[in-house]
């Protein structure tokens, strides 16, 4: 079983799209979970009702025939995330996936493996949590939705480059990155009984020790243009362990 996240995937970004499209057909995996943020922005799924040859459009179409492609063959599962929190029921039926609450817990094998994308638990930031609790709310989702197609990829487009901006103001001030924060991730672990924790979010990848026999496994971001490139997938096996692989090289 596979476990990725944070491709962001785009269509001004072909290189990681076709690296993820190779994964996908190579199908070297018995069920797939992609934990968020699997597209870098989603408007809501009315866009794979809309025959457009606009770019995004055309490629939002291909991404989901690509997802269809793999379900055919092991089951896929989708937690959205910061990015793509508007993904709904009308794009797992294009897509032919599955949907997964955030947090939801994995039983496979001896392990209880607790899956999130993480941006609810970086408590630190507090300014994107406040902007979170926002747009999370299904009133603000409801309006939004109601706007013209055109309105609403404009406003993800403003979104977007103010959160660049300020992802750049903090990197330019040397501003410590919020992470999940232990305490919360500790309680839940424990009171859902499960082992270890799987979230992207943060694009650092990593294996932390939290204690009382409890791991904190963080997920790579893509990005097949970086140098070196960046494509990991955590494995997990049936007896228990987990292994981490690079998909570009």
């Amino acid at each position: 079983m596979d476990v990725i996240s944070d491709l962001h995937l785009q269509a001004h970004d072909p290189a990681t799209a076709a690296a993820w499209r190779s994964y996908l057909g190579r199908g070297g995996f018995d069920a797939l979970i992609i934990l968020g943020d699997l597209f870098e922005v989603w408007v809501g799924d009315d866009v794979l009702d809309q025959a457009s040859d606009a770019p995004e459009h055309r490629f939002w179409h291909a991404c989901a025939a690509a997802l269809r492609a793999a379900s055919r063959h092991a089951p896929v599962y989708v937690m959205r995330g910061n990015r793509d929190f508007l993904l709904g029921a009308g794009f797992a039926q294009h897509a032919q996936v599955t949907l997964l609450d955030d947090p939801c817990v994995l039983a496979f094998g001896p392990q209880r493996w607790l899956l999130t994308h993480g941006d609810a638990w970086c408590l630190a930031d507090t300014e994107y949590q406040a902007f979170r609790q926002t747009v999370r709310s299904p009133e603000w989702q409801a309006a939004f939705l109601q706007r013209p197609l055109a309105e609403r990829e404009a406003i993800a487009r403003q979104l977007r480059d103010a959160s660049q901006a300020r992802q750049s103001m903090q990197q330019a001030a040397h501003l410590p990155w919020a992470d999940v924060d232990d305490a919360t991730a500790l309680h839940w672990l424990e009171t859902t009984g499960a082992q270890h924790l799987i979230h992207g979010h943060t694009h650092r990848p990593a294996a932390h020790n939290l204690g009382r026999g409890h791991w904190r496994l963080v997920l790579s971001d893509w990005d097949a243009s970086a140098q070196p490139p960046r494509a990991q997938r955590l494995s997990l096996d049936a007896g228990g362990g987990w292994h981490r692989h690079a998909e570009v090289a």
